[in-house]
């Protein structure tokens, strides 16, 4: 669960933390509302994502009509594919300077990571590729959390060393969002340090684990269905998949996350890269594979489907039934390549020849193919790129 800035800041207030007063605003008449009761405000766009300045969702409002107009601007603008629902209209604050503050699950080290950077407001990202040395980093015991010591050095590595006790300090109330919130990740960017000295939280970005969502049923009572991820990860939770967004242009499906991460790697060696990917998982029956491959579809960036299926308790017909339904239902016309191996292979692939699609002999050949078919379809857009030889 991807929680909106405000929400985030609810979470930041209940750990302790300073954040500069706001409002919600639904209407462009609430925004307005809000700036005669708190002054100069950023009125900014409520969407999971980042990059909302950059995208014209953060607007400096300095009187009520102003904010009336940017809201009125932001509300309802398209983010990232995201559809701007409300607006947060937040005291101005008076900047002396910016830090970057986040936790975050380091998988490849199998622990939680702090970083800490004196290049705040940028993109963590960018600094980590431009000036990678900018960035301090912890990795807390994952029992006790981190020390004062820890916390110190940390700051100090930053550069900020005359600012240890009240970051330190800090740091500390935002770990406690592991335990508390069970939290993935947390990040405050910039995290504000203004003319009066006071350090406060500018921005906010918390994800809470999915798989605790059964303890946190407080949040989605108080928010609802504000909480989001990515258009096309909900809509595939909604039909029981597992379903993961990428940049590239090519739709995967395949039965376990092993041959799912295979084929990913296969397409990018073919020369292609995944635009997402869909676990249909053990067992699956026609029904399962036709959602799977509808999910897929919703995303405009997709040139072209691949279908990689082992077949141990999945059943080769099965899935050739749900591809060609699939298919058939959705008028599809993308180049589509289903490669079957296992249990009733031969039966399946002779439901694909005879609706008109060509099994590929193995992976590594599948992969070539979808990568082929689909490159003649890259940078066009709209109805007619879609458009293609199935």
């Amino acid at each position: 669960m991807k929680l909106l800035e405000y929400q985030a800041k609810d979470v930041l207030t209940s750990l302790g933390i300073s954040v500069p007063p706001g409002m919600v605003a639904r209407t462009p008449d609430e925004a307005a509302a809000a700036a005669s009761k708190l002054g100069p405000v950023a009125v900014k766009a409520q969407v999971p994502v980042g990059g909302r300045g950059k995208a014209g969702g953060i607007k400096l409002a300095r009187t009520p009509e102003e904010a009336r107009r940017a809201a009125e601007q932001i509300i309802g603008m398209d983010i990232k594919g995201f559809k701007v629902p409300l607006v947060y209209c937040e005291a101005a604050l008076d900047i002396e300077r910016e830090i970057y503050l986040g936790f975050a699950v380091d998988r490849d080290a199998r622990a939680n990571i702090l970083m800490l950077s004196a290049k705040g407001g940028m993109d963590i990202e960018l600094v980590a590729e431009e000036s990678p040395e900018s960035i301090a980093r912890l990795y807390p015991n994952p029992w006790r959390g981190p020390l004062d010591f820890e916390l110190t050095q940390l700051v100090y590595d930053a550069g900020l060393g005359e600012l240890a006790r009240p970051i330190g300090a800090l740091i500390k109330k935002l770990y406690r969002a592991i335990p508390d919130y069970d939290a993935l990740t947390a990040e405050i960017n910039p995290l504000v340090v203004t003319k009066s000295g006071e350090v406060v939280a500018g921005d906010a970005k918390v994800e809470i684990d999915d798989n605790a969502a059964w303890r946190r049923k407080d949040l989605e009572q108080r928010y609802g269905a504000l909480i989001e991820g990515d258009p096309y990860e909900v809509e595939a939770k909604k039909r029981g998949l597992t379903y993961v967004s990428l940049d590239g242009d090519i739709g995967i499906i395949g039965n376990g996350a092993g041959l799912c991460m295979s084929t990913l790697d296969l397409v990018q060696r073919a020369g292609g890269r995944a635009a997402n990917f869909c676990d249909i998982g053990g067992g699956a029956k026609a029904e399962v594979v036709e959602n799977a491959l509808a999910v897929i579809l919703m995303n405009p960036r997709v040139k072209g489907v691949l279908i990689n299926v082992f077949g141990g308790i999945t059943r080769g017909d099965e899935v050739a039934k749900g591809v060609v339904t699939a298919r058939d239902n959705l008028k599809m016309k993308l180049p589509l390549v289903v490669r079957l191996s296992g249990t009733r292979e031969e039966e399946g692939r002779e439901i694909l020849r005879r609706s008109g699609i060509e099994p590929g002999v193995n992976a590594w050949e599948a992969a070539q193919k979808i990568v082929e078919l689909s490159s003649p379809l890259v940078g066009r857009s709209g109805p007619k790129g879609r458009e293609g030889a199935a």
